[in-house]
């Protein structure tokens, strides 16, 4: 390889977008395990109905809703990969360059940051990639129990009403209409103490794999 190549960086944008690329491959192989989780997980001693476990689930969802269920709220899905795993990456990278290009407060030693320094630049990607792409996860929270005749109900101005979406739009605009902006971004907080450590984690290891391998190489 030239040296050329072996100098070689990612932009932002190619970073975003081979991050958003390898976030929608990974998020789609894995979705309907996704959702058969969340509906596991608001279902209740109480519930008429009882998933006993994943598998069971899987096949209860495909064959009383069909195999198009297991990826209800797919696309919201797909859409939030770009901002969430694309800007991770982008910022992460990004940011690292800039400390180390600049040495901004003197945290670069010997072309390298420390290790608190690069879970701060994880902690920074994760907080922005999660906070834009959270509504987004919402929505297709919701959507994964729309068909399902034992999901919770929808409070509206007329009362209870089954919880139903068209759409994602729909599942945006109903959402906003009856419980208020605010509600896109409900568990916001208790999201964020799970996957911006957990993120910063991730790109510590990946640096530390990359140094055990010996790999610095970039595309152009």
């Amino acid at each position: 390889m030239s040296k050329h190549q072996e100098n070689a960086q990612l932009s932002p944008i190619l970073r975003l977008g081979a991050g958003a690329t390898a976030g929608i491959i990974a998020m789609s192989a894995t979705y309907p395990m996704d959702m058969v989780r969340g509906r596991i997980t608001v279902q209740t001693e109480k519930s008429p109905y009882q998933y006993r476990g994943m598998f069971h689930a899987l096949g209860t969802v495909y064959r009383e809703e069909g195999f198009r269920a297991l990826y209800r709220g797919w696309l919201p899905s797909v859409i939030g990969v770009v901002p969430y795993v694309g800007l991770n990456f982008a910022v992460y990278e990004s940011l690292k360059d800039w400390l180390l290009q600049s040495n901004a407060f003197d945290l670069a030693k010997d072309n390298e940051l420390h290790v608190v320094t690069r879970l701060g630049c994880g902690a920074v990607a994760g907080t922005i990639g999660q906070t834009v792409a959270y509504p987004l996860d919402v929505v297709r929270r919701r959507m994964q129990m729309v068909g399902w005749s034992h999901a919770a109900s929808i409070v509206t101005g007329e009362g209870k009403e089954a919880l139903q979406y068209n759409g994602m739009i729909d599942a945006f605009r109903k959402t906003v209409r009856h419980e208020g902006f605010g509600a896109l971004y409900k568990g916001l907080v208790p999201n964020s103490v799970k996957v911006v450590p957990s993120i910063a984690i991730a790109f510590v290891t990946y640096e530390a794999v990359k140094d055990v391998l010996g790999v610095e190489m970039r595309i152009d």
